[in-house]
């Protein structure tokens, strides 16, 4: 997938582009359909096929306090995007300037001066342009008049649950990360770089890898059963979340005892996978009562880990490119 950061990289038109264009921060099953409707409709006529997305969110330049926390990091979004084989992705700088043209300029001058777009997919309630001016029926005249194809999508569902970054953010916060599989496709996961903590994990007999990462979106806080990736190899774990009450510790903080594992890894990065939450985080009456409670989310952990398969993305997802025995991106 080629990526393209800036549109003044464009000399010339994308030949034959079938573009869709959005935020698509999490990249969840409605996204999916969406990048397969390009990609299907990009063979069918010999195309190209392309993602038109933002950097940063358009919130995060526009109203900041009112920015969701990215389901995706930027990183993990363009990954997701290449396992859904697109061949174009355009990683628009947003701006205020951009924010300020006027929809039918934006139209004429960047997708089709520009990018060259001949077939257009995009949701149902697509807006865009200066005060999010622009809708389907602007798209499907100017479409008439400069020649290129609107596709518009209904509302992806699953019964009667729409698909959406919103539903994904709400399940999250709520710490429902067995649940959010069915909507993501894949199980919810950050990176984490392994840094030095306070030691009482070890000092109470369970040492853990303490965890800074990038990531925006977390679950709530408490205690998740998890699989992490070192390597190539999964390891079951228990991480907890959160603030540590019973040590009355300013801050938050994402700790995970490896099940199992006996090594130095301060300093290498980790990838966690969300498997179920076994329990809020609490605070304990001391050092004692709290380790009968990890011992029993250990427990449930063992009896639980074993049996389960992390839904990766380039599990279900190689766009027919992958070499025999060459694995394709991951997260």
């Amino acid at each position: 997938m080629k990526i393209i950061r800036n549109l003044d990289e464009l000399e010339h038109p994308i030949a034959n582009a079938v573009v869709t264009i959005g935020n698509f921060d999490g990249i969840h099953l409605g996204h999916r359909e969406i990048f397969r409707r390009v990609v299907r409709r990009s063979r069918e006529i010999g195309g190209t096929s392309v993602v038109y997305t933002f950097v940063p969110h358009p919130l995060k330049v526009l109203a900041p306090d009112d920015a969701p926390p990215l389901i995706s990091t930027y990183a993990e979004k363009e990954a997701l995007i290449e396992a859904s084989c697109i061949d174009v992705l355009i990683c628009a700088p947003f701006t205020r300037d951009l924010a300020e043209l006027p929809a039918h300029r934006f139209v004429r001058e960047i997708l089709v001066e520009k990018i060259g777009v001949t077939h257009l997919v995009v949701g149902y309630d697509y807006l865009f342009g200066k005060d999010r001016s622009g809708d389907i029926q602007l798209l499907r005249r100017m479409g008439e008049y400069l020649g290129f194809v609107v596709e518009v999508l209904e509302p992806i569902a699953a019964g009667e649950e729409i698909y959406s970054s919103t539903r994904v953010r709400e399940m999250i916060g709520r710490g429902e990360v067995r649940e959010v599989v069915n909507v993501l496709g894949r199980h919810y996961t950050f990176e984490g770089k392994v840094v030095h903590g306070f030691g009482r994990g070890a000092k109470l007999g369970f040492p853990t890898a303490n965890l800074k990462t990038d990531k925006e979106l977390m679950p709530c806080p408490g205690v998740y059963a998890v699989k992490v990736k070192r390597g190539e190899k999964f390891i079951d774990g228990v991480l907890n979340l959160g603030r540590n009450p019973t040590f009355c510790v300013a801050g938050s903080f994402i700790e995970v005892h490896l099940l199992d594992f006996e090594g130095d890894i301060y300093g290498e990065a980790l990838r966690v996978y969300f498997v179920e939450r076994l329990r809020d985080e609490k605070c304990f009456d001391g050092p004692e009562s709290l380790m009968d409670a990890i011992q029993e989310d250990i427990r449930r952990a063992r009896a639980l880990l074993p049996g389960e398969k992390i839904v990766a993305y380039r599990e279900y997802l190689d766009c027919g490119k992958t070499a025999k025995g060459k694995k394709g991106p991951a997260l």
